[in-house]
């Protein structure tokens, strides 16, 4: 791994690892959170934006299966965020963002997901509430837009909308978020591809150590696992990374 010197792989790998957990026991790929480890360790944004994607590939659909295998996902509720966030998804896959905007955007992203890790925004589950059609498009088409913009799959906002609004329960806002991460990764991968980009191979010697978090955290949290410890500390971590990114 050219970007990394020896006596930081092992630490960049372990801290790999345990974003790829934690994450995939809540249904979601970890984009935000390998945005910002790649952000501490200084990555390049060429690099930043397609590792993330990649790594959401693997991490959500993993993710997916064991929330999937449980019973907790809800097609119909899925579609018509992944209907509107698709396309949105492709269209900001080709969006390239200056360098000094993209940081202070995803710096700004980057805090929102550190404070759902401090449970900010994990609101209680409330009675099933009917799905507002037109308004869970423009929500997904918003989300998939600012996702292939930045490289995220936007599950760590699209969680919190679910539960706030109370169109899904907890473990199905799970479900529900890591396809959603999935769908729209591949469409901002997509578009990163036809806009004339390449994944550069260090991004892949990293799929090998975030699925093996992957797999661990979708079966942990597929159950009943909640460490609210090492969300507190990811969160510090992730924050840390956003004021990096915002005030270089």
């Amino acid at each position: 791994m050219n970007l990394l010197n020896s006596e930081n792989i092992l630490l960049f790998s372990f801290a790999l690892i345990v974003i790829a957990f934690l994450y995939s026991s809540v249904g979601h790929g970890g984009a935000s959170g390998y945005l910002a480890l790649m952000s501490i360790f200084a990555f390049p944004v060429s690099v930043m934006k397609p590792s993330a994607l990649l790594l959401n590939l693997f991490v959500s659909s993993i993710s997916f299966l064991f929330y999937y295998k449980n019973n907790y996902f809800k097609p119909k509720l899925f579609y018509p965020f992944a209907i509107a966030s698709i396309p949105a998804a492709f269209i900001g896959g080709f969006i390239t963002l200056d360098n000094a905007i993209y940081k202070i955007v995803l710096g700004i992203v980057l805090v929102f997901a550190a404070l759902r890790l401090f449970g900010v925004f994990n609101f209680k589950e409330k009675e099933e509430v009917k799905i507002n059609l037109p308004f869970a498009l423009a929500i997904g088409f918003a989300i998939g837009l600012l996702s292939g913009m930045l490289g995220i799959g936007g599950g760590i906002i699209l969680s919190p909308i679910l539960l706030f609004l109370g169109w899904a329960s907890v473990k199905e806002s799970a479900a529900i978020s890591s396809l959603f991460i999935f769908v729209n990764s591949f469409a901002g991968m997509l578009g990163f591809f036809l806009g004339g980009k390449t994944i550069p191979m260090e991004s892949f010697y990293l799929v090998p150590i975030a699925v093996v978090g992957g797999m661990l955290g979708g079966f942990y949290g597929s159950g009943s696992f909640s460490n609210k410890t090492l969300k507190m500390v990811l969160g510090t971590v992730i924050l840390m990374a956003s004021v990096k990114l915002i005030f270089p």
